[in-house]
């Protein structure tokens, strides 16, 4: 079971709608998988589920669970100033520390409507998970300019969905 986080809480983002084609990807190889979109985190999530009130939040701590007991994980992660989502650092912050993610294995994928693919993004993230002890996936596709690679709420372009499947295919045997 591979859970895929959709590392954005934007309404009708382009990361779920890539999150959701990489979890056809991982189905269509026989590989079980669940979508964590941080759309549907709690309204109250950051005021009752951080610091000394971690683990109080009964509508969170299912999720928080859930990443626990997680073994692989897909973060779909797009550029927003420069780096990634700051409701994703906030989730992260939520989680179990120490112990949620160490020793856990990761893939990242990438996201921007410029020309660095999250590149930037995808660094920072991967300086967090290293230092939380997570072993992340060399393999990190940087999806350029996406917003002109859509149609009808999947990718089109089709050199991205091989990278994609290329990926899961390489973290299914991780």
């Amino acid at each position: 079971m591979i859970t895929i986080i959709s590392g954005t809480n934007r309404k009708n983002s382009i990361s779920k709608q890539v999150a959701l084609q990489y979890q056809q990807i991982l189905k269509d190889h026989d590989t079980d998988s669940t979508l964590v979109d941080l759309k549907e985190l709690p309204s109250d999530f950051m005021a009752t589920a951080l610091y000394e009130n971690q683990g109080t939040n009964v509508e969170f701590n299912p999720l928080r669970d859930h990443m626990k007991q997680a073994q692989k994980f897909v973060f779909i992660v797009p550029e927003y100033n420069g780096s990634f989502p700051g409701i994703l650092k906030v989730f992260l912050d939520a989680l179990e520390f120490p112990g949620t993610l160490t020793g856990k294995k990761c893939a990242l994928v990438g996201l921007s409507s410029g020309i660095q693919g999250g590149v930037m993004a995808m660094s920072h993230l991967t300086d967090i998970f290293n230092y939380l002890g997570m072993h992340v996936m060399a393999s990190k596709p940087k999806l350029i300019q996406i917003n002109n690679k859509m149609e009808n709420g999947k990718i089109a372009d089709e050199s991205y969905v091989k990278r994609l499947t290329d990926q899961a295919q390489a973290l299914i045997n991780f």
